[in-house]
């Protein structure tokens, strides 16, 4: 019964992962340039040829169509069907692991699933969107914090009062270190080190996953991208002062804290 029921898990999260990847390669594409999300269509970006149902299919579209637009043969980048799968493995990963306890299906652990996909979907969109155009759209991160702290108050926290302390700290540590940090930075050297976009990406994650997630989270960042960072400008031989986008080491961060960041604390603090 429980392989069953892993299955059928495994199964439906990566069918809607997959098409919810498919949407957020949309959201990618056109919410930096601010496009509407839902019109025009879903179109060749070439040509702005009309993408039919059937070209539209998630990973198995780009591969009967040979990586190519149907009309005008321009390629299409691997990016799409890479989002669309790992999409697809996050929401089956996350709704196997909160949705199945021993051989049964738990409905509320669904639920936490789901959201936590959710997540981690607004972090895979600010991830690509910072990388492309080194911002983070105040349309993720502003109702995130908000959407964030109601989650944590009536869903993730066991009361309410508890869930609105610890996702308000979550907040306040998540937007209050990063401009901490930019002030004095820019006090120092009169230039701007960080964008105000991180705070708000920082504050978001604290809503939804609490202050101990914001020291965690900011901690993997800045580890990651220090070591991204250095190796970058090892390899390519670019000035020190080369901008790299800050948002993916704090998705990185996040989804990583949501996997084993409970553990690693309990780890360290010895219980």
């Amino acid at each position: 019964m429980e392989t069953q029921v892993t299955i059928f898990l495994a199964v439906t999260g990566f069918l809607f992962g997959s098409t919810i990847g498919s949407f957020l390669n949309v959201v990618i594409w056109r919410l930096p340039r601010g496009e509407s999300l839902v019109l025009p269509g879903s179109h060749c970006p070439k040509c702005d040829t009309p993408i039919r149902w059937y070209d539209n299919i998630p990973l198995l579209s780009w591969i009967i169509l040979g990586a190519k637009c149907r009309h005008c043969r321009e390629p299409i980048s691997a990016r799409y069907p890479a989002i669309e799968l790992v999409n697809g493995l996050f929401f089956a990963a996350y709704l196997v692991r909160f949705g199945v306890d021993g051989d049964a299906l738990v409905p509320f652990g669904v639920l936490i699933g789901a959201v936590w996909y959710l997540f981690t979907a607004a972090l895979i969109a600010v991830t690509m969107i910072d990388i492309d155009h080194t911002i983070i759209p105040d349309a993720i991160s502003l109702p995130g914090i908000v959407l964030g702290l109601l989650v944590n108050m009536f869903l993730f926290a066991p009361t309410w009062k508890s869930g609105l302390i610890d996702g308000g700290l979550g907040v306040l540590l998540g937007g209050g270190i990063p401009l901490t940090i930019i002030l004095v930075y820019y006090l120092l050297t009169k230039r701007i080190g960080m964008g105000f976009g991180d705070p708000k990406l920082l504050a978001m994650i604290g809503a939804f996953c609490g202050w101990q997630a914001v020291l965690f989270t900011l901690f993997i960042a800045s580890l990651s991208g220090t070591i991204v960072g250095v190796s970058y400008v090892a390899i390519a031989g670019k000035d020190r002062q080369f901008p790299i986008p800050f948002g993916p080491f704090l998705s990185l961060g996040a989804v990583l804290w949501l996997w084993i960041g409970p553990l690693v604390v309990g780890w360290y603090l010895g219980f």
